[in-house]
């Protein structure tokens, strides 16, 4: 893996072995930050990256700039390769969380301008994320929250769904806390 775009584009991002995860390929890594440049101004956002796993998404973002960068993942391992490569690279606006992403939501404070998550595909309630993510106030009002899920799903039904995007195998929707036909 490398980063895409930014300060650090072109480092490689080594993750640790015995990895559980399966990260955004670079593919779909460059598709969604292509679609983000042309919206956010990466240097004022604040960034939750939920089920973190390399970190690959929080270093993408750090690495255009972003503020303030959370990354939330339960498996010490992971947290321990995102330190690994934190250290490596030099990464300033990333703090890791080694927590439940649902113990996480429900404790949280602080607004995000944008929420990612990335669960397991396999995830008994993966479909309640975007609820789970908006009942939790977490997200500043213009903020969003994209969804990294498999094929099989379909949120466009979701009263909060603005958008879809899919590269392959990876798929994105977009849910914002505002009326779903404010799209970008």
């Amino acid at each position: 893996m490398r980063i895409i775009g930014g300060k650090y584009k072109g480092r490689i991002i080594s993750p640790i072995s015995g990895l559980k995860a399966r990260p955004t390929t670079d593919f779909a890594r460059e598709s969604l930050f292509n679609i983000l440049n042309n919206r956010v101004d990466f240097e004022s956002i604040s960034v939750l990256d939920l089920f973190s796993g390399t970190g690959s998404i929080g270093f993408e973002f750090d690495s255009r700039g972003a503020k303030v960068i959370h990354l939330v993942e339960k498996d010490s391992k992971h947290i321990a390769g995102i330190k690994q490569t934190i250290d490596k690279i030099g990464f300033t606006n990333i703090k890791p969380i080694h927590i439940d992403v649902k113990t996480y939501l429900k404790a949280c404070r602080y607004k995000y301008d944008i929420v990612f998550a990335d669960p397991p595909y396999d995830l008994g309630w993966l479909k309640s994320i975007p609820d789970l993510v908006l009942e939790s106030m977490i997200l500043k009002e213009e903020g969003f929250i994209i969804l990294e899920h498999p094929r099989s799903m379909d949120f466009k039904k979701h009263n909060n769904f603005f958008e879809h995007r899919s590269y392959g195998n990876v798929n994105f929707s977009f849910f914002r806390t505002d009326s779903p036909l404010d799209h970008w």
